[in-house]
């Protein structure tokens, strides 16, 4: 059968309607999908059918994965969403079905030349922010000028800056932060609970090395999908 977007459009919200009458989305006079039941935390305000179904599908994968969010979303409409630990591909996976659920689109940065093929519009789309990483200073003076243009935006990223074992964690995301005058979210990935709770919202501070350790203390108990290369800093 040929693929298209109203064919995902349609299955969407067929799932979440089925989803809905099933009780475990759940629906109030203020509008449709307020609040899961059990442990899954509260999403942010309703976007639209569309998302409704995104947000069922979400929760699909989730359960079925074993997950489940045990925190609210934070409320901010701009934030750098701090996400550990990286250890696996399933990671970033794991973040878009999370943000799925709580009703938010997630960006991401990403080479320049993701954008520049014919498929660059449909990465645009799914959240790529294209950077020249080799201009640290350029990236922040970038990030900045996307927070102040965007409406609402939520920057991903890992402090690790890669999958493997290191404990020399990046600081651009505090910078771009910093710079942009909006929160950090610290996002905790626990493989060992298989769980998902959010830290924060916390402001940068004027002390980067005391809120790197703040950040950090919030990741002392969590396991990564390969526990082996998550490593915290001293």
């Amino acid at each position: 059968m040929p693929f298209s977007a109203r064919t995902l459009r349609d299955f969407c919200v067929r799932k979440a309607y089925t989803l809905v009458q099933k009780g475990t989305l759940m629906t109030n006079e203020d509008g449709p999908v307020q609040h899961p039941r059990g442990k899954f935390g509260k999403p942010g305000p309703y976007r639209g059918v569309f998302s409704e179904g995104v947000r069922g599908l979400s929760w699909l994968c989730l359960k079925a994965a074993g997950w489940h969010v045990a925190t609210d979303w934070p409320g901010a409409a701009k934030s750098v969403v701090i996400a550990a630990p990286h250890t696996s591909n399933i990671d970033g996976l794991l973040m878009l079905a999370i943000a799925g659920w709580y009703r938010q689109k997630l960006s991401w940065m990403g080479k320049a030349s993701l954008v520049s093929g014919p498929l660059g519009g449909l990465v645009r789309r799914a959240g790529c922010v294209p950077v020249d990483r080799s201009k640290s200073a350029d990236v922040v003076s970038l990030m900045r000028e996307a927070f102040e243009e965007a409406g609402s935006l939520h920057l991903a990223v890992s402090p690790e800056g890669t999958r493997n074992a290191n404990a020399n964690w990046k600081t651009g995301f505090w910078h771009i932060a910093k710079s942009a005058g909006v929160p950090m979210l610290i996002a905790v990935l626990d493989f060992g609970t298989k769980e998902m709770r959010f830290e924060g919202p916390m402001m940068p501070g004027e002390d980067i090395e005391a809120d790197m350790a703040e950040i950090v203390s919030y990741y002392r108990d969590a396991e990564g999908k390969h526990p082996e290369k998550f490593v915290l800093p001293d």
